[in-house]
């Protein structure tokens, strides 16, 4: 906890290196950057509160680094943290509610956390993911509280680094730091932030966006147990074997494609229930392909192809994982290239079937693959559709590529991201 004063002089002085280190690393731009950040967040709290104390905290973003819709049938995945975070000050309410300041807007999401109830007119918006996030923890057995947040957002909505899975681990964090104690285990809040997403958000996603931002570095997660997800952490650094992580977003429209992302784990459930299983996970290949003509007039074609880019994806992320663990970062670039042509041709994730002038991710692919000439790869990255793609691209040439695709899809439109260690946490 700071007192004011106490912070605002921290700040002037540059006295918070070593606590911004613990998130950011060695990343002295995110950390000069966090410093002006915070400063403008203290003065926004300031306006909108009375408290002379106040509590730091942060959640990062998340890139999926491999396993592309595997997660929802218990697959596995290869995921990280990465230095875009969502910095907040944060400050008790003795009274029951929850009021979060985004960006210094005036309009904040708040609730009272005496109504928990499930209101499908607040699906897709922020107070329903808090709403979520505190039914999750009273369910749990947790201890819930009012308080005012104001936080600086680097976790762009609709940028594919999982806005809302930050956002809910954030959430989860400050009531674990305020009033439970520290007690909740960070996989736990993960958990508890899909409960959000799924329940009370109206968004059928697996778990790997929430255990990517609360986690912390690199880590490949087993959901074959869902309840009970087996992490393991991989220590690699990309840019040590002459690649740099990048971001491109395509800036696409997610609002009306909840209902083509939800197919496809519907569709790969079809597929587990003709073979009276629950997930794509307990069937074979071998299955799969014998019973193609049967299942296709019960079920259709596209699900048996979405079901073979689950088992080849699922196998391919243990193969990346074994990849990293022996450094051999070509093998890791053609398996990332060979997941990126599967979610393409078999999952078809990369663009959505309602408009053919809208398909700024396939675009991108293309674009990427020629700038790339068999030196580096890419992928879609997260749900799909619209969005983003994941680019590893060799470091003399990361402001040649920024400076191409922001000539076609705006300013920004590339990020280079670095992979962040620190889990969700209060600094």
């Amino acid at each position: 906890m700071y007192k004011i004063s106490e912070l605002k002089e921290l700040l002037k002085n540059k006295k918070l290196d070593d606590k911004f280190s613990a998130i950011y690393g060695g990343d002295k731009n995110s950390i000069e950057e966090a410093y002006l950040r915070l400063s403008s967040v203290l003065e926004h709290f300031q306006k909108i509160e009375k408290s002379d104390n106040v509590r730091i905290f942060s959640a990062s973003g998340r890139t999926e680094l491999s396993g592309n819709h595997t997660d929802h049938n218990n697959g596995y995945v290869l995921t990280a943290s990465i230095n875009l975070d969502k910095l907040a000050l944060v400050s008790k309410r003795e009274d029951n509610k929850i009021i979060v300041y985004t960006d210094g807007i005036d309009n904040p999401d708040s609730i009272d956390i005496n109504n928990l109830e499930i209101d499908k007119k607040e699906f897709g918006k922020s107070t329903a993911l808090i709403r979520g996030v505190c039914a999750g923890l009273i369910n749990s057995g947790y201890k819930i509280g009012g308080f005012t947040a104001s936080l600086n957002n680097k976790v762009l909505m609709g940028s594919g680094l999982s806005s809302s899975a930050s956002f809910e681990s954030l959430i989860g964090e400050i009531l674990n730091a305020l009033y439970n104690d520290d007690k909740i285990e960070k996989t736990e809040i993960a958990l508890i932030g899909q409960f959000s997403e799924n329940i009370y958000f109206g968004k059928p996603c697996g778990l790997m966006d929430q255990m990517g931002c609360s986690v912390g570095g690199i880590i490949s997660i087993d959901f074959k147990n869902p309840k009970i997800p087996q992490i393991e952490k991989v220590e690699y650094d990309f840019e040590k074997s002459g690649y740099a992580l990048t971001i491109v977003d395509a800036k696409g429209d997610h609002s009306s494609l909840t209902g083509e992302y939800a197919a496809i784990r519907e569709e790969m459930n079809s597929i587990a229930k003709y073979f009276s299983k629950e997930v794509c996970r307990d069937i074979t290949k071998e299955e799969l392909i014998s019973n193609a003509s049967k299942i296709r007039e019960k079920v259709g074609d596209r699900a048996i192809m979405r079901a073979y880019h689950f088992i080849s994806e699922n196998e391919r992320v243990i193969n990346q994982i074994n990849a990293l663990k022996n450094n051999d970062i070509k093998k890791y670039l053609n398996l990332m290239n060979e997941s990126g042509l599967s979610s393409f041709m078999y999952l078809q994730n990369c663009f959505s079937i309602t408009s053919s002038k809208n398909m700024g991710v396939a675009l991108a692919l293309t674009i990427t693959k020629d700038f790339l000439n068999g030196d580096g790869a890419c992928r879609v990255h997260g749900g799909g559709f619209a969005g983003t793609i994941q680019a590893l691209i060799p470091l003399n040439r990361v402001e040649e590529y920024t400076k191409l695709m922001d000539s076609i899809f705006g300013d920004k439109s590339a990020i280079k991201i670095k992979i962040r260690q620190s889990p969700v946490c209060e600094v």
